[in-house]
């Protein structure tokens, strides 16, 4: 019997996906349940399941773009499965690699008498240097006799005009962004032209935090099996406790309607190999901080693993973004549309600052936050940021009810 795989709706709202990549041959043996291709929507990479055991035959190619619903491959669930005589014949051509070389190489084993002075570049290695403008006296020759080679005249570095190309690679290399990273492109450049995006600074005198960390990390993470103590928890409790206080934060807009949600899904931006995931920790102002960590550890190892599903990135009333992981001082975050708020962390550095009329040494965080000027005004966005710094600067009465040890259920 042949099967017809039909391509199946990763959600409700795409339409078509992109092939990415084949993970078996065309003619192969596939298993039941075997993974034969990752498939691109525009919202995050999947992977196609056989759905029979038998041998496939591809119906497109990677890169194509296909609807939902189309047949992408057959197969053939009556072929009996090969006896595994592929591998041999996969390996044999390497068996007979070293006689090739040993075949190209035998002219060089026995070369012409024929004697040259050293520095005396070859006929193709001085048309070589030449054009490179490259005097031969300059170029150290490793042929017979210190004989200039071509080699050695491709490799010759001079000193050239500017501009001028100088023998090192120049080679492009043209490739097509994945449906997931053109729907990213799209949503950013949309969110920059169809919101009034504005964004304003604070910092965070990280120490107490820093505090918290040094006496219950360990701990910590010795009573919830493995999870660590991290600042996100930190930083989204005071997001929560923040979008409670100025709900227009937590809104978005919709036509001319205003929706306002009482309940914070925050969007944790996290990095995964196809690019940026933005997963959506459900009900975030209902978890405790071991909630925190373990969901956000959760969904950043099924964006590593490739395994987050559309589900996991759907939704989502606010963002997270934290660029200080990879070193960056002070940035202006996108809006993820259609959210009309995010809050972009980034490194902590060690800076003077003033305390009590003295010059103290802290380390200091600078956060940002990017909002739609057109349904948060001013009052809100700047409230709403001092409202996260002054949670962050003491957490332990504003998020932790003066218990740090059953705040963080040790």
């Amino acid at each position: 019997m042949i099967l017809e795989m039909k391509v199946p709706s990763p959600g409700e709202s795409i339409k078509e996906v992109e092939i990415a990549t084949w993970l078996v041959k065309d003619g192969d043996y596939v298993e039941k349940d075997q993974a034969i291709a990752e498939v691109d929507s525009d919202k995050a990479t999947l992977e196609l399941p056989a759905e029979m055991s038998g041998i496939i035959t591809l119906k497109a190619e990677e890169g194509d773009t296909v609807a939902v619903g189309a047949v992408v491959c057959l197969i053939d669930t009556d072929a009996a499965k090969p006896a595994g005589a592929a591998a041999p014949a996969a390996e044999a051509p390497k068996a007979e690699a070293p006689k090739a070389e040993a075949k190209v190489e035998a002219p060089k084993a026995d070369p012409a008498p024929v004697s040259h002075a050293a520095g005396t570049p070859s006929p193709a290695a001085r048309k070589i240097l030449d054009e490179k403008n490259i005097a031969p006296a300059t170029v150290s020759g490793t042929g017979k006799g210190g004989r200039i080679t071509k080699d050695d005249a491709v490799n010759a570095k001079g000193v050239a005009a500017m501009g001028t190309p100088t023998g090192g690679n120049r080679g492009t290399e043209r490739t097509k962004l994945s449906m997931l990273r053109r729907k990213v492109a799209e949503r950013l450049v949309s969110a920059k032209n169809e919101t009034a995006m504005l964004t304003t600074f604070n910092e965070v005198n990280m120490t107490p935090i820093n505090n918290i960390r040094n006496e219950y990390k360990d701990a910590f993470k010795a009573k919830h099996g493995g999870v660590s103590l991290g600042f996100m928890s930190f930083f989204t409790k005071a997001v929560t406790r923040a979008l409670q206080l100025y709900p227009d934060v937590n809104s978005m807009i919709d036509g001319d309607y205003k929706i306002a949600y009482d309940f914070c899904d925050i969007s944790i931006a996290v990095s995964g190999p196809k690019g940026l995931m933005v997963p959506v920790v459900r009900n975030a102002e209902n978890l405790t901080f071991r909630g925190v960590e373990a969901e956000i550890k959760r969904l950043a190892l099924k964006a590593r693993d490739g395994q987050i599903t559309v589900d996991d990135m759907t939704g989502g009333t606010f963002t997270i973004t934290n660029g200080g992981v990879f070193g960056s001082m002070l940035s202006t975050p996108i809006i993820n549309p259609p959210q009309s708020g995010i809050l972009g962390m980034h490194n902590i550095i060690e800076r003077p600052i003033a305390v009590n009329g003295k010059v103290e040494i802290h380390p200091m965080m600078y956060v940002a936050l990017s909002y739609d000027h057109r349904i948060i005004d001013g009052r809100e966005s700047v409230g709403f940021l001092v409202a996260v710094k002054e949670a962050l600067e003491n957490p332990v009465e504003l998020l932790m009810n003066n218990d740090p040890k059953r705040a963080l259920e040790l």
